[in-house]
């Protein structure tokens, strides 16, 4: 490797070098800005929900993703970086999110689910959840969950809408569509 004085490098390799720096900053200030948003926005839908978790699952490929933010109201319920039960999770799911569904479920151990989803569901301490997608022009960005931990829970019209209301701000905000 060969060190150059400022006077060999020259002003357009400066002017090259300051560009990617710029660059390099202006996506570090849209991430801080994505994440803090969507903390916020994970703690605020806990507390009005009064329940046990909220999570984003991030898709990073093909149905594939993990846990990338959490709210919790005890530590002993955390599951960051999880990266769920991909077998379960298809193109048939999928599609059903792309297409705006949201799953409502009161008690796990009642409901109607594939066994290796009530497993996978059981592993985290889940009993009830509420599920809704993110999409943004590109597709399903990930899923935005509240978590009932200790008991069953009945999700109220109210609950459900807030969730969809938070996953709408979340996909059309400027530093997720650019994400």
């Amino acid at each position: 490797m060969q060190i150059h004085s400022q006077s060999e490098v020259g002003p357009s390799a400066n002017t090259h070098i300051e560009q990617g720096l710029q660059r390099v900053l202006d996506r570090l200030v849209r991430t801080m800005h994505r994440d803090e948003f969507i903390r916020h926005t994970t703690n605020q839908l806990r507390e009005t929900l009064a329940s046990d978790r909220v999570v984003l699952y991030y898709f990073y490929w093909q149905w594939h993703g993990q846990v990338t933010f959490e709210s919790l109201s005890h530590n002993k319920f955390s599951i960051l970086g999880s990266t769920g039960a991909d077998d379960c999770f298809s193109d048939k799911y999928a599609g059903l999110y792309l297409a705006g569904r949201v799953r409502a479920i009161a008690d796990i151990e009642l409901e109607p689910i594939l066994t290796c989803h009530r497993d996978f569901l059981r592993s985290i301490q889940v009993r009830a959840n509420l599920v809704v997608p993110i999409v943004i022009p590109r597709g399903l960005w990930g899923l935005l969950a509240a978590h009932h931990c200790q008991q069953p829970r009945s999700w109220s019209p109210s609950d459900i809408e807030l969730m969809q209301t938070a996953a709408q701000t979340l996909a059309t905000d400027s530093n997720i569509l650019e994400s």
